[in-house]
């Protein structure tokens, strides 16, 4: 029984993965159900066992994305700086550095979700909508505390500066796929590093 258990929750977990990696690359209109099986290695029964659509499978992928860039961003190395601003401009820097590779690799599950889906789709949308949330909260933090230690009169908001910065690094996914590189998203993350640092600067 167990066997069995944990062989479907690795079946669930393939096709979350390849949901992930298939709409990142294809779209989510241009993915099929059979795209997802075969790129899980698994039937069609598999799929209809764990989800009821491809819907349903992609509103559990978002999920799944951000359980896995939630533990890239806990687990990196700009945590452990002291200074509250180096840790804000530490996260800027991974954002940078992992733009390489194919670019369905480094692109945004949620970003690639929302622009098809937000008319057709209100749960995708809001699925979407709440872990982007849940990210910006996190950028508020870094900004609020690099605020608190830098410049704790300046006028600007540390939740529209995080919401800025996710809005920078969106739009740069979309260029680096219109571009089909991602040297023009490097690019605007500089800029965007330069920009925070900027507000800083007494």
């Amino acid at each position: 029984m167990k066997a069995k258990s944990e062989s479907a929750e690795k079946t669930r977990q393939n096709l979350l993965a390849a949901a992930t990696n298939v709409i990142r690359t294809k779209g989510y209109t241009a993915t099929t159900v059979d795209d997802l099986c075969s790129y899980a290695g698994v039937t069609k029964g598999g799929f209809f066992h764990h989800f009821k659509s491809k819907e349903d499978l992609a509103i559990q992928a978002t999920d799944y994305f951000a359980k896995m860039a939630q533990g890239l961003f806990t687990g990196a190395e700009y945590n452990k700086l002291q200074d509250p601003l180096e840790r804000l401009l530490g996260y800027i820097d991974l954002r940078k550095n992992i733009l390489q590779g194919e670019i369905y690799e480094y692109t945004c599950l949620l970003g690639t979700l929302v622009q098809e889906t937000y008319n057709t789709s209100p749960s995708i949308r809001a699925a979407c909508r709440k872990h982007m949330d849940e990210h910006i909260d996190e950028i508020t933090k870094l900004v609020s505390e690099a605020k608190e230690a830098h410049c704790p009169d300046a006028s600007f908001s540390a939740k529209s500066v995080a919401a800025f910065t996710q809005s920078v690094l969106q739009g740069s996914f979309i260029l680096a796929k219109a571009q089909d590189s991602p040297l023009v998203a490097c690019e605007s993350v500089e800029h965007l590093k330069n920009y925070i640092n900027s507000l800083f600067i007494k």
